[in-house]
């Protein structure tokens, strides 16, 4: 009993780490609803999200061995893979994720009217709340396939996942309040949710085996992307106070300007 919540603590704990990327998606997503629905589309979204990982975990624990099944693979001059219902759904996760942040990121450098967003939000609650529970379910793969890793006890992986999905409710009201506060940073979590994509596009490369002009795919792990992370808040942080001085130099000597 005393080993089986060690693991637990221990897999809760690897939860927390993995999920860090999913909770910042959840995060970004939820903000397309109308505000007063904003909260209620997280707690819904992960909450159902939740008995979806349970019934994913139990799926897994009994068919792990078909989704490492190659379902189909080529090979030409340029390009090699073996696919397998692991990569592709790693893969399909990475696409989507990149293109959801480009797509974020170009809708906020256009010139469209306030009135037409908060339109296009309104419009899309149903949408938000289905791609939270799929996304969820995407990153929900690498932690339910660690968790087998670390114990064949079906309750303690279950009680992992139900304790981290309510820790990732709460962290979901932090991450979004602190994302409405401070405006400017969505910009860097849509950057930082690109980079995402790539670690799971290069994930599911590296599962399909995929090779380009013979070279194959190198999955980037969590150290080289916390590692970016830290960079790209760092530069945030340093441009940030950066254009502060310029601004108040500017300011200065408008001011001398004026006093002449």
């Amino acid at each position: 009993m005393v080993e089986n919540l060690i693991t637990l603590a221990l897999l809760v704990l690897l939860q927390a780490v993995l999920g860090f990327d999913n909770l910042l998606y959840i995060s970004l997503e939820s903000k397309r609803a109308p505000a007063d629905k904003q909260k209620w589309v997280r707690q819904v979204g992960i909450g159902l999200a939740i008995f979806l990982r349970i019934a994913l975990l139990f799926i897994l624990v009994n068919l792990i061995e078909k989704f490492q099944n190659e379902l189909f693979g080529f090979k030409s001059t340029f390009i090699e893979g073996h696919f397998n219902g692991h990569s592709l759904i790693v893969l399909a996760g990475g696409i989507f994720i990149m293109y959801t942040a480009m797509k974020e990121i170009w809708h906020m450098m256009s010139l469209h009217e306030h009135d037409a967003t908060e339109e296009k939000k309104t419009a899309s609650v149903n949408s938000v709340l289905f791609m939270i529970i799929i996304m969820n379910l995407v990153f929900s793969f690498d932690s339910i396939l660690s968790a087998i890793a670390l114990t064949d006890v079906f309750w303690v992986m279950a009680a992992a996942i139900v304790i981290s999905g309510v820790l990732m409710i709460v962290m979901a009201e932090v991450v979004s309040n602190f994302l409405q506060k401070n405006r400017m940073y969505e910009v860097l979590g849509l950057f930082v949710l690109f980079v995402v994509g790539i670690m799971l596009i290069t994930e599911g490369g590296h599962l399909a085996h995929l090779k380009i002009f013979g070279n194959e795919i190198v999955p980037m792990s969590k150290t080289t992307f916390y590692f970016i992370l830290f960079i790209m808040v760092l530069v945030d942080i340093v441009q940030g106070r950066y254009q502060k001085k310029i601004t108040m130099e500017k300011n200065r000597e408008e001011g001398l300007k004026e006093g002449a």
